[in-house]
């Protein structure tokens, strides 16, 4: 990564130093789908949480009533009614989506409806329909995006690899032809202090940019733990013409902070120790994680009914640093021994995709037809130091009465791998339209991925390829303006990484999904409702292979079945309101090691949010905005391997205000956590808890110029 810093630094000095302009015209959106237009920078007020259109589950500009599954779009002016300003914030407002292990707070990780992909990194997601977090994903920042797309159900028949719960897309803020600028100012809770900058406007006709940055720095409730951030995120847009567009956009990202792993259970019990007790080691530092993305992306028009796109995407990712991480807490139930590991990992994922779009009429029917091709690959370099407790050597701490500082051991080689994934694919979509109440839907992928691993340490090397067919099919019916139901059957794969005891690759996990729900949306648009039944399974997972210890098979099988409700919308003059609920049964149907029945990790069976927010006019230009909202977890398993250790419930209680004194000054305060509850987020094992935040204020100044 040490190129990173000089190659945002010269794209951030570029847009800094772009003279202003007579206004240009807007470009047309390149992600997709046609975006809602930007009205405002810097927070909105007035706007609706509902969204009429969506361009994640088809790649195409479709309403969100012709969709055979449950799409929920998180829109910009929810992201600023809950101050978010990471990814993971958004998690409680879409049903279905539960967080799960965090890697010591060092990346995003989430399931959607039981499904987790990855036991690090968690399942794709993507931006701007690009794959965004393979390799190293620092958590994502909110001050680019624009808006975030929970696509429920599978989604390999467009994007390849993916589990059958679904993928989220998130779509960034792009160039207004409109000069406008913002800065929001952030002090709150354990020395917070965040400055961000939105900045928009012509640079010559046809050539508009956009500017976001953000700063961050901050302590936190757990003790000795300070991080800080950093992001860069510069767009340009060029539209020399009608229906012609290229767009380029970078995004720096670096995060400082330690490797924290929360919390230990003491005989399987909760609360024995308090939530701010940090059982690593002070004296490691803070491990630092950049990622440095480049996306170059272009639309033409072939003819008024064809348009060609064309995309690139180059991610550049590191992670480097030292930890103590909990490894075993011993009979006493006070000593903790502990592991200490030094990483330097390092990734470039290169993706390109290409495809076609347009709209055909056969007399009967309506066709509108999406054909593509995607290539990528992704080179993963990863050295791990790691040196383990011993009765001689315990490196242990007393979880009652801590005591930093102790003598370090050193950490020996434990894992030096290359790893090269290559993935080749083909798709086909065709949306039909069957007269004013019939639309049916037909996608297939074909993909290749070749599979690389060279053990550095052992001088091990597998070459693997597989091959995998993704079908997906979905009827709707639309009776009126404002019903529709809809039903869907679809597949999915995503490639098992690592070797078995022979030293050859694993079959794909292979997932089979259906759906069918009843969506309901207000003549006015006002608001909009959907609910949605699902059963999902996928096989070949990875299990303990029976005959070689300490090695995997892919013989496992997992299952998902549930319930999920969404509602946004107005309820009246200046009152939006958002609802979600889930419930979902999801566990292991069959494993080597784990009994059948086996929840999935994390994974309540009922979860549940809230989100209201009321305006009142002052005259003028004032603006006063109270709300509150509410999540509800439900109980849940906290390790992968049984069922009796569990996390319990939690619901947690936010409260916000906001004052527009002018239209360019607004004042902001946000209560997270207003009833001081003490919760637990997501776990990994009894000695790996992640805590929630006690009671967190923040206030704000957004100030537009």
């Amino acid at each position: 990564m040490s190129r990173a810093l000089p190659a945002c630094a010269a794209a951030l000095g570029t847009v800094l130093l772009l003279p202003a302009a007579a206004p240009a015209q807007s470009p047309p959106a390149d992600t997709g789908a046609e975006l809602e237009a930007i009205e405002v920078v810097g927070r909105r007020q007035g706007g609706s949480y509902a969204a009429d259109r969506s361009g994640s589950a088809t790649r195409t500009d479709t309403p969100l009533r012709e969709l055979a599954q449950n799409v929920k779009v998180l829109g910009r002016q929810l992201l600023d009614d809950i101050s978010a300003t990471r990814f993971e914030e958004t998690f409680d407002y879409a049903s279905g989506v539960t967080r799960q292990n965090n890697f010591g707070g060092l990346w995003d990780n989430f399931a959607i409806r039981g499904f987790a992909g990855d036991i690090n990194r968690g399942p794709d997601y993507f931006v701007n329909g690009l794959s965004a977090n393979r390799g190293i994903s620092i958590p994502r920042d909110t001050a680019s995006m624009e808006r975030v797309e929970f696509v429920k159900g599978p989604a390999s028949a467009l994007y390849g690899r993916g589990e059958p719960g679904g993928i989220v897309n998130i779509v960034t803020k792009q160039p207004l032809d409109t000069p406008a600028r913002a800065l929001d100012l952030s002090v709150g809770s354990y020395q917070l202090r965040r400055l961000a900058l939105d900045s928009t406007g012509p640079v010559a006709d046809g050539l508009s940019y956009r500017l976001n940055l953000a700063v961050e720095e901050k302590a936190s409730f757990r003790d000795t733990v300070e991080s800080d951030r950093l992001l860069v995120a510069p767009v340009l847009a060029w539209a020399p013409r009608e229906g012609l567009s290229l767009t380029y956009e970078l995004e720096y990202l670096r995060a400082k902070s330690p490797l924290d792993r929360g919390v230990v259970a003491v005989g399987d019990r909760l609360g024995a120790v308090p939530a701010s007790r940090f059982l690593g080691e002070p004296g490691d530092g803070r491990m630092t994680a950049e990622n440095l993305t480049h996306q170059l992306r272009g639309a033409a028009e072939i003819t008024a009914d064809w348009t060609l796109r064309a995309a690139l995407s180059v991610k550049e990712s590191s992670l480097e640093g030292f930890s103590t991480e909990p490894s075993s807490l011993r009979p006493d139930n006070r000593t903790l021994w502990r592991q200490r590991r030094y990483r330097d990992y390092e990734s470039q994922d290169l993706l390109g995709q290409a495809d076609l779009v347009g709209k055909l009429d056969t007399g009967w029917a309506s066709h509108e037809v999406l054909v593509g091709a995607e290539a990528s690959r992704l080179l993963n370099d990863q050295v791990m130091l790691r040196v383990n407790p011993t009765a001689a050597r315990p490196y242990a701490i007393d979880i009652f009465q801590p005591a930093y500082g102790q003598p370090a051991p050193t950490p020996l080689p434990n894992t030096s791998t290359d790893e090269r994934l290559r993935n080749l694919g083909f798709y086909a979509q065709d949306q039909v339209g069957l007269g004013e109440q019939w639309r049916a839907l037909f996608s297939v992928r074909w993909d290749r991925f070749t599979q690389t691993l060279e053990n550095r340490r052992t001088g091990a090397f597998s070459d693997v390829e597989r091959t995998a067919w993704s079908p997906r099919a979905g009827l709707v019916w639309l009776p009126n303006e404002v019903l529709s139901l809809y039903a869907s059957a679809s597949r999915s794969v995503r490639p098992n990484t690592g070797t078995d005891a022979q030293g050859g690759g694993f079959a794909p996990e292979r997932g089979r999904s259906y759906e069918v729900g009843l969506k309901a949306e207000s003549p006015d648009g006002r608001w909009q409702g959907t609910a949605a039944l699902f059963h999902a399974k996928k096989r070949d997972v990875l299990t303990a292979d029976p005959v070689n210890a300490g090695f995997s098979v892919a013989a496992g099988e997992a299952r998902s079945r549930g319930l999920e409700l969404d509602l946004v919308g107005e309820l009246g003059d200046g009152l939006r309101l958002t609802l979600a609920y889930a419930f979902i049964d999801a566990e292991v149907t069959r494993d080597n090691a784990l009994r059948p029945g086996t929840r999935l990790l994390n994974v309540p069976r009922h979860s549940a949010s809230a989100l209201a927010v009321k305006e009142w006019t002052l005259g003028g230009d004032g603006l006063v905005g109270l709300g509150a909202g509410l999540s509800y977890v439900g109980e849940r398993t906290g390790v992968s391997d049984r069922n009796d250790f569990t996390l319990p419930d939690y619901a947690n209680v936010k409260a916000l205000a906001y004052w527009r004194v002018t239209e360019a000054v607004r004042l902001s305060l946000d209560v997270d956590n207003l009833l001081d509850r003490t919760y637990h987020v997501s776990s990994f094992s009894p000695v790996w808890v992640s805590p929630g935040a006690p009671r967190t204020v923040t206030l704000g100044a957004q100030v537009r110029f």
